[in-house]
């Protein structure tokens, strides 16, 4: 797949740009400017940047960076079980379990909510981070209602992290799924407050949250192109009336002529 020229590869992380050392030269620079794409295109075409993370998986197989790379553009494209093993191969190589949260949600994207549970028991958990760990809170919370455990995911999500007031990178996506699931509950008016709180704290717009609330207050949003879609047709349709009542009028005069 062709490559922008003025992707060079330097556009990556410091961290893969490292362990892309191990490879020669000029294949090290193949792999770091497909990577580059898989970065650039996963969120709006994943499909896309599917095909450029097969490339690199097909140069540089055996570096953890491609490996972990080629499983979230799998992700993004709900090929779990391709993901899977990719996320698998990368631990592996590395020993680390930033990526237990994202395999635990391949689970789910497999039909396996029960694994997901599992691997939110495991001692893996407590070697994450704080995001890592409220990123497995929502994996947990997710599978949970894949089973129809409504309530328990409720409870799941309850947390110091959720009660916080403090601004994280993952205090949005927390609150949104909160108020979600109350929602689902049928508790409406708690589901609007933590939307509300979801809306406060998301400053990137990584949720609906804005839209959710909009439905819940009843407000309908009409969208201004169709507008002036509908009020051209209308134009249209008022010009069409106009030219019969000409033609008539000019047939009603050559029959007086005729007359």
């Amino acid at each position: 797949m062709p490559i922008p020229p003025e992707v060079t590869g330097e556009e990556i992380d410091p961290d893969v740009r490292q362990e892309l050392m191990s490879l020669p030269k000029g294949l090290a620079e193949d792999v770091a400017r497909n990577l580059v794409m898989v970065a650039q295109l996963i969120d709006e075409e994943p499909e896309k940047a599917y095909e450029y993370s097969r490339i690199a998986l097909r140069l540089a197989s055996r570096v953890a960076a491609v490996r972990e790379a080629a499983g979230f553009a799998a992700y993004a494209t709900q090929k779990y079980a391709e993901a899977l093993a990719e996320f698998r191969a990368a631990r592996r190589m590395t020993g680390t379990v930033e990526l237990w949260p994202v395999m635990a949600d391949c689970e789910r994207g497999l039909g396996r909510p029960e694994r997901a549970l599992a691997m939110a028991g495991e001692p893996e958990v407590q070697k994450l981070d704080k995001a890592g760990q409220v990123e497995m809170r929502l994996v947990a919370a997710g599978a949970r209602r894949d089973m129809g455990q409504l309530d328990a995911a409720i409870v799941t999500l309850q947390s110091p992290e959720l009660a916080s007031n403090a601004n994280h990178p993952w205090t949005a996506r927390l609150r949104y799924a909160y108020a979600d699931a109350l929602l689902a509950a049928g508790r409406e008016g708690e589901a609007r407050e933590w939307f509300a709180k979801a809306l406060e704290s998301d400053k990137d717009g990584s949720t609906d949250a804005s839209d959710r609330l909009a439905e819940l207050d009843g407000v309908e949003f009409v969208d201004a192109f169709d507008d002036t879609e509908d009020e051209e047709q209308r134009g249209d349709d008022v010009d069409d009336a106009d030219d019969v009542d000409d033609d008539r009028d000019l047939d009603d005069d050559r029959d007086g002529d005729k007359s």
